[in-house]
């Protein structure tokens, strides 16, 4: 995968939110309801950048088209955070920082999956 611009986030966050395959339609309707009016090309061209990135899949058998993000939210942030953090020279400081600013429910949650790592 990799990153995504804001407009592919927009349009990632909406196939996420979704339940199952949506149409470009779908989206564009889920996009409007949350404050962004795109084109229908616009979106298209923006759904073909995101298939040939490897976010979604697309079903060409059905009319309309409909596009399915092929990894979750989680894992895309996960991916995130990894990727940041195999650029770090120093991936202890990154840690240190990382996790002196994580909420204490959040570090009671890393306690209990860690513990479950080892």
């Amino acid at each position: 995968m990799g990153t995504l611009g804001e407009l592919e986030r927009a349009v990632m966050d909406a196939l996420w939110d979704a339940n199952g395959a949506q149409s470009a339609y779908d989206v564009q309707h889920t996009l409007e309801e949350r404050g962004r009016s795109l084109a229908a090309t616009t979106l298209l061209t923006v759904l073909s950048r995101l298939e040939k990135k490897g976010f979604v899949a697309s079903d060409r058998s059905a009319r309309p088209h409909r596009y399915t993000a092929l990894a979750s939210r989680a894992d895309h942030v996960a991916e995130l955070m990894h990727s940041v953090l195999g650029d770090a020279r120093d991936r202890t400081a990154v840690l240190e920082r990382f996790v002196g600013g994580v909420s204490t429910e959040d570090a009671a949650v890393l306690r209990q999956l860690l513990g479950r790592a080892s």
